[in-house]
């Protein structure tokens, strides 16, 4: 591999000079998290975190989005006609990416964007984006990357990774993105090629440091109905709250609602993330629910990641380990737990042998 050298003065340089080419995005503590925000003149991206709180999601798929206006005036032209918000994304570049984060994009855009349909405001932003990685020497005790299809030295979405060595940093550019990157933050320093070994040596001490795992080796064997009316779901979706934390803080949830909203005669029309924790998600207009009971919305949520997404794409899971829902919901419902057990789940006898995560 071909690695970059940065020394902390040429890395703060480059960061302050590729701001005059790209909106530069990274994590800043924010009280007692870290949070992915545009950087100021002068400010650079804090790694001083395992991981930060969200995703970088947001950056390229707002949490609200105004797509179309409109106004109500009757004596206007262009009364009760939608139009729509001009969509022209400047380029931007998010540093510090987990590996983990940086694999939601290519598993989101397979969603968004698709031979059917292309969802113009997410392609725009994620196409007019490099991805600048950072590698993780150390996992987060919740994190299961490795079984999720990426790992902490994953490249996987990424256009540069960078590895950090102590007080040295390291960039391997990826894609053609990731050169014109490097080239703008004026970096040009080799590395001995010595340090390749080194670099091998850190990768496989941090996918040591992963200490759970899920199987997901039989989820696609399984006919959907075994696992929709398996037996454990009321049990699993007992404690749950219907909250909503697990799918905000998940990067790979992609689903919205659309709402208008007037203000006496103008009006816009956005789009919001949903969550299908929320009862309201399913509700129809002939004031029939679909999923009225809790237990119901919880199955939704890991049918659809952990079975729908891998017989529809046959790409793995619709999760890529980052741990977030096991940190951070209230309750304590763990995906490993869940995911474990579908997969090992037997219809015939209707038992469940589920590994320890």
């Amino acid at each position: 591999m071909t690695l970059i050298k940065i020394d902390q003065q040429s890395w703060a340089a480059g960061i302050d000079k590729v701001k005059a080419d790209y909106r530069v995005f990274g994590p800043v503590k924010e009280k007692n998290d870290h949070e992915f925000k545009l950087l100021e003149q002068d400010q650079m991206p804090d790694f001083n975190c395992q991981n930060t709180r969200l995703s970088p999601k947001s950056i390229i798929y707002p949490q609200s989005q105004v797509m179309f206006t409109y106004n109500l005036d009757e004596n206007a032209e262009d009364c009760r006609i939608m139009k729509e918000v001009e969509n022209v994304t400047s380029p931007m570049a998010i540093i510090g990416v987990r590996p983990c984060d940086a694999l939601s994009f290519p598993i989101v855009r397979r969603n968004f964007d698709t031979p059917e349909y292309q969802d113009t405001y997410w392609i725009k932003a994620y196409e007019a984006t490099t991805f600048i990685g950072l590698a993780c020497n150390s996992a987060c005790g919740t994190c299961f990357c490795t079984s999720a299809g990426t790992g902490p030295f994953g490249e996987e979405g990424l256009d540069v990774l960078i590895i950090a060595d102590g007080d040295d940093l390291y960039a391997k550019s990826i894609t053609e993105k990731g050169n014109a990157f490097i080239q703008a933050a004026g970096w040009s320093v080799k590395a001995d090629t010595s340090l390749d070994i080194k670099v091998d040596k850190m990768k496989t001490a941090a996918e040591s440091s992963i200490c759970s795992s899920v199987s997901t080796d039989q989820l696609k064997d399984k006919t959907t109905l075994e696992l929709y009316d398996a037996p454990f779901w009321e049990q699993e979706a007992f404690s749950c709250i219907n909250c909503g934390t697990c799918t905000y803080v998940c990067p790979t949830c992609w689903c919205f609602d659309v709402q208008d909203e007037t203000h006496g005669k103008s009006g816009i029309r956005m789009r919001n993330w949903d969550s299908c924790m929320y009862p309201l998600f399913t509700y129809h207009a002939s004031g029939h629910n679909p999923r009225d009971v809790k237990y119901q919305r919880v199955r939704q949520r890991f049918m659809h990641k952990l079975k729908y997404y891998v017989d529809k794409y046959d790409k793995g899971i619709q999760c890529v380990g980052c741990g977030r829902c096991i940190r951070l919901c209230p309750v304590n419902i763990d995906i490993r737990k869940i995911c474990n057990k579908m997969n090992s789940f037997d219809a015939a006898t209707s038992v469940c042998d589920t590994p320890s995560s």
